[in-house]
C-alpha cells in the first residue's frame, strides 16, 4: 500500500514497450534480461512492439514473457483494457505508449538512450532514466512507496 493512494496497488500484469524502452537499436539494455526473468516469476509480463529492428523475439528468447506485435497506441491501449487495468503497470518511452500508460494503474516512463516523448512524461506516474530502474521499482516495491507517498 502506498501512503496517500486511494486503494492498495496490486500489480498482476506488467506491459512493456520494446524498442526505446527495453532495447536500444533492437538490442536489450544490459541488465534487463535478469530483471525480466525475476519479474516474470512473480507477475504476467507482456512486451508489445512494432519490432522496428526485427529482433524482439530473439532478444527475449528463453524468458517467460509474452511478445505481441502492436503497431499503434490504440492497439497497446486495447491490450491493457483486455487485462484488469487496475492491476497493470505499463512501461514505455514513445508517443505510441501514451494510451497504454494512461490506461494502466501505474505508469512508468523510461528516458533511456533514445529519449522519451514529452507527451508520455506528462502522463507517467514515475519517470526513470533506464529500463533497469523501471524494473527495479517493481522488483523492490518500497522504492515506489518512497517516490509516490503523499
Amino acid at each position: 500500500m502506498i501512503p496517500g493512494w486511494e486503494r492498495p496497488l496490486r500489480i498482476d500484469h506488467v506491459v512493456l514497450d520494446f524498442n526505446g524502452t527495453l532495447a536500444v537499436d533492437g538490442r536489450l539494455v544490459r541488465g534487463t534480461r535478469a530483471r525480466l526473468r525475476r519479474l516474470a516469476a512473480a507477475v504476467d509480463v507482456v512486451v508489445l512492439t512494432a519490432d522496428t529492428f526485427g529482433t524482439a523475439r530473439r532478444a527475449l528468447d528463453g524468458l517467460d514473457v509474452m511478445v505481441r506485435r502492436a503497431r499503434s497506441g490504440s492497439e497497446k491501449r486495447r491490450l491493457i483494457a483486455s487485462l484488469d487495468p487496475a492491476s497493470v503497470a505499463a512501461i514505455g518511452n514513445g508517443k505510441n505508449d501514451v494510451p497504454m500508460l494512461r490506461a494502466a494503474a501505474l505508469s512508468v516512463a523510461v528516458i533511456g538512450g533514445e529519449g522519451a516523448c514529452v507527451d508520455l512524461l506528462q502522463v507517467a506516474t514515475v519517470v526513470v532514466r533506464e529500463p533497469t530502474e523501471a524494473l527495479d521499482l517493481l522488483l523492490e516495491p518500497r522504492r515506489l512507496m518512497a517516490t509516490l507517498r503523499l
